[in-house]
């Protein structure tokens, strides 16, 4: 018997008149953080709603007539409607503030930003991870400030892989395609037709489209290369995210940085600051210094100086292998047809990737900071580390006097704090979203009665309960998993009566995060989840890159120890983490774990999520934490010096994680009164949220980038193009020249430095330098005093003295010379040292060059 053929068939309902404006929402991402904006969609038909994983434009394509007809002539529904309209133009139609409209003027300001991946909602899945939920923060910030501000990236069509855990713990990865017709993006079109660019590649040139993406007030441009002009294989160059091998990577990059910059040129767009998010973009110097010396006739260096002048570099991540390295041949193959085309000379790019103790490889993380001049970390700590890390770019300065500093990341409050919460704080305090950057004002927390504050996170916890069993349900049952099995997995979740203490851990499951360390003395921790006055549930989530065999093993352990009879029920593996889940999650836990190996973990924002959302965090000191944790609104676990064996490190931190556990956290959270709760946890739980909201969101962050980097890039970037990159030709000839002389300079210092004085006397400083045919003015000669004993004024310097050229004095060398009063009381240390000055340098130490006498 031969089985039919079947055809499948779309029929699309009309959008009555009364409710069009719905497709206009579908198609602008602030229904990504707008709760009504969804529930207008949610209210028609919510298990269609759930079907299509909250996808607008999905979902107006296969709702039925009937149930639009009903919602268009549904008085209650109609008004909701108008409410959220009224709301939605209000937003769109918002000038920005005064604090911004102070740092950037819309008329001559713009802002781009480059990034690989963007993280805006589960319908719109071109991210991997935290890095693509970072990015998609920070435009909803900078649309919510209503900042000069366009971001550029790649369309992918089945993005990252969704994820199956089989029946032996196993990860599946797996790829849906995406069509445009069911992403909230429009084809970008030049003079009626589809705006196509197109970038060199070895034997042919490789054609994209261009796709925008509404993002509030701010425009998302995506380019695309599955398009007829292609080759087979080049349409699948923006197939998935972090896919392929080297040459799909760096061909991706080549797309992303020179296509994108060529897409702005094309639609007339001039940013005035230009931001790297991660070295995957970093090819955008090389177009734009190309642009640039067509433009003005200006030579690289004067051209590399223009541009970096105002671009902000940002690295993510201390861990290797975040950091794209191609070796030269195939950076000569892939770049070089491109080069020849642009007047680029290869040897010159490729110096701005090199690496002094690797001579054969592109860092493009090299190239990123080399053309820029404006760089950070994403935390204190991660900014420390990256001055560690990227030191041989300034190879003669202090890691921790390098232009490397950084702005903590942050996470955007109104897509990630639940709408129960929002609703509360619209009654305790209706100004709330406006005073998001004060930290007094967030005191009102404390006034919230402590029941209605508790009844709220057992609401969330409730619907995070039910959508975790119901998952958990659904993965067992395609695994065969037997009804026993799963009836006693989710039977502390189904029984909340008891209200289970419910611990969180979801992340990308890479072995620096260290899932597994919380089980490294199982009998204990078994003693302490399956106590039966006390029981404890973990619940883990998370991906691991399917080429990242350890990552993966990671998974495979916390699920066959989930399905151990002694456990089962205590530890919850759940698949395809995703935002969706994350925000039940983030909402519904009762503590958020994180266990990073030091110093690691960048910067981390599923911690500050949680805490928003009144979670208590359980964390090493890593990252954002090393500034959130202040005693009172979670636990610290102190990471062992990394000097250590790493071993012995995790043994200690995994026995300070049990013991917090077993002494500290379980007890807290059960010693409840009559009431029911524990009032000592809800202090810590309103201590979490008041003190994380507004230090740690999207808003603080981008506002923090606006004040110090974009503003100062965009005016260093307009002195040095000025008269048509005058002073740029003027810095990169003065470069060239202290680059040549600067081996044969050195300097020492000129008689006796006398060892006592009064705290009141002057001490005189004089040094002689050889300057090797530079001019006194092409140095700066200063002396760094620090304190060796702070004693009870707590001083801690350095204070900085500049020497001064002395006049009339006859010799080969110059004499340099100050009077120095000692700015502390006691011990302290005078150094004196010696670096090329240019008033035109945007950092005073970025050449790298410094000689100490």
């Amino acid at each position: 018997m031969h089985k039919a053929t079947r055809f499948r068939l779309e029929a699309h309902p009309h959008i009555p008149e009364a409710i069009a404006r719905l497709e206009e929402l579908a198609n602008d991402l602030f229904y990504s953080w707008d709760h009504s904006v969804r529930g207008l969609y949610a209210r028609i038909d919510l298990p269609l709603w759930q079907k299509v994983e909250h996808n607008p434009k999905l979902f107006l394509r296969r709702v039925a007539q009937s149930q639009l007809d009903e919602a268009a002539e549904n008085p209650a529904y109609l008004s909701e409607y108008r409410r959220v309209l009224s709301n939605y133009d209000a937003y769109v139609e918002a000038e920005p503030g005064s604090e911004v409209l102070e740092k950037l003027d819309p008329e001559t300001s713009l802002v781009a930003y480059f990034c690989a991946e963007f993280g805006f909602h589960e319908s719109f899945p071109i991210y991997s991870g935290g890095l693509g939920i970072l990015a998609g923060d920070h435009c909803k910030a900078a649309s919510d400030l209503s900042l000069p501000f366009v971001a550029v990236g790649l369309l992918y069509r089945q993005g990252y892989f969704i994820q199956t855990i089989d029946a032996q713990g196993q990860q599946v990865a797996r790829y849906k395609s995406h069509s445009s017709d069911e992403l909230p993006i429009t084809l970008v079109e030049s003079d009626g037709q589809p705006l196509i660019i197109s970038v060199p590649f070895p034997g042919r040139d490789v054609f994209a489209r261009v796709w925008q993406a509404k993002v509030g007030h701010i425009r998302l441009y995506l380019l695309d290369s599955d398009t007829p002009e292609n080759s087979e294989e080049d349409q699948a160059l923006t197939l998935q995210l972090y896919g392929g091998d080297s040459r799909t990577r760096i061909s991706q990059e080549m797309l992303l940085g020179i296509g994108g910059t060529r897409v702005l040129a094309a639609l007339g767009i001039e940013p005035t600051a230009w931001h790297i998010n991660e070295g995957h973009a970093a090819f955008q110097i090389l177009e734009r210094c190309s642009q640039t010396m067509v433009a003005t006739g200006l030579s690289f260096e004067a051209a590399l100086e223009a541009v970096a002048a105002c671009t902000l570099f940002t690295t993510h991540t201390p861990v290797p292998a975040g950091h794209d390295i191609f070796p030269k041949e195939l950076m000569m193959e892939a770049l070089g047809p491109y080069l020849e085309a642009s007047g680029l000379e290869f040897d010159r790019v490729f110096a701005l990737g090199g690496r002094h103790n690797n001579g054969g490889t592109f860092n493009m993380t090299s190239l990123g900071l080399r053309g820029s001049r404006f760089h950070n970390g994403v935390s204190r700590i991660h900014g420390g580390v990256a001055s560690q890390m990227e030191a041989d770019i300034w190879p003669q300065v202090l890691p921790q006097e390098n232009p490397i500093g950084y702005i903590t990341n942050g996470v955007h409050v109104a897509t990630f704090v639940a709408p129960e919460w929002s609703s509360l704080f619209d009654i305790q305090a209706p100004n709330w979203k406006s005073e998001l950057r004060n930290p007094e004002f967030w005191e009102f927390v404390d006034k919230i009665p402590d029941f209605h504050f508790w009844s709220i996170h057992k609401t969330l916890k409730q619907q995070m309960a039910e959508f975790t069993v119901e998952r958990l349900r659904r993965q067992h049952e395609r695994n065969g998993t037997g009804y026993s099995v799963t009836k006693r997995m989710t039977e502390k979740l189904t029984s909340l009566e008891k209200d289970v203490m419910v611990v969180g851990f979801a992340r990308r499951f890479a072995t620096y995060k260290r899932a597994t360390l919380i089980f490294s003395d199982l009998p204990r921790l078994e003693q302490l989840l399956t106590n039966p006055e006390r029981p404890v549930v973990l619940v883990f989530a998370g991906k691991a890159h399917p080429q990242d065999n350890p990552g993966q093993q990671l998974i495979k352990v916390i699920h066959d120890l989930s399905m151990r009879p002694s456990l089962m029920g205590h530890i919850i593996l759940l698949e395809d983490y995703d935002q969706a889940m994350a925000r039940r999650l983030l909402s519904g836990v009762d503590v958020w774990l994180n266990t990073p190996e030091y110093p690691k973990e960048a910067s981390g924002t599923s911690g500050e999520k949680a805490a928003m959302n009144g979670a208590v965090n359980l964390s090493v000191m890593d990252g954002w934490w090393g500034e959130g944790y202040d005693g009172s609104n979670g636990w610290a676990i102190t990471p062992r010096a990394t000097e250590l064996d790493q071993e012995f490190r995790n043994r200690e931190e995994a026995r300070d994680l049990l013991d917090l556990l077993e002494h500290e956290v379980i007890p807290l959270y059960y010693s409840r009164a009559a009431q029911g709760y524990s009032e000592g946890w809800v202090a810590r739980s309103k201590a979490s949220m008041k003190t994380i909201m507004p230090r740690f969101n999207a808003q603080r962050m981008v506002m923090d980038y606006v004040s110090g980097y974009y503003q100062p890039a965009v005016q260093q970037g307009h002195r040095l193009m000025a008269n048509n990159g005058q002073l740029a030709s003027e810095l990169a000839q003065w470069k060239e020249k202290i680059r040549s002389a600067w081996h044969g300079v050195s300097i020492q210092v000129h008689g006796c430095v006398q060892e006592r004085c009064k705290w009141d006397d002057e001490v005189e400083l004089t040094v002689e330098m050889e300057l090797n045919g530079l001019a006194p003015e092409d140095v700066r000669v200063e002396c760094v005093v620090t304190v060796e004993c702070a004693g009870t004024h707590g001083e801690t310097g350095p204070e900085h003295f500049y020497l001064q050229p002395v006049p009339g004095h006859k010799g080969k060398k110059t004499l340099f010379s100050t009077s120095v009063m000692p700015p502390y009381p006691g011990l302290q240390t005078l150094r004196i040292r010696a670096y090329p000055y240019h008033d035109a340098l945007t950092h005073p130490l970025e050449m790298g060059a410094m000689l100490w006498a």
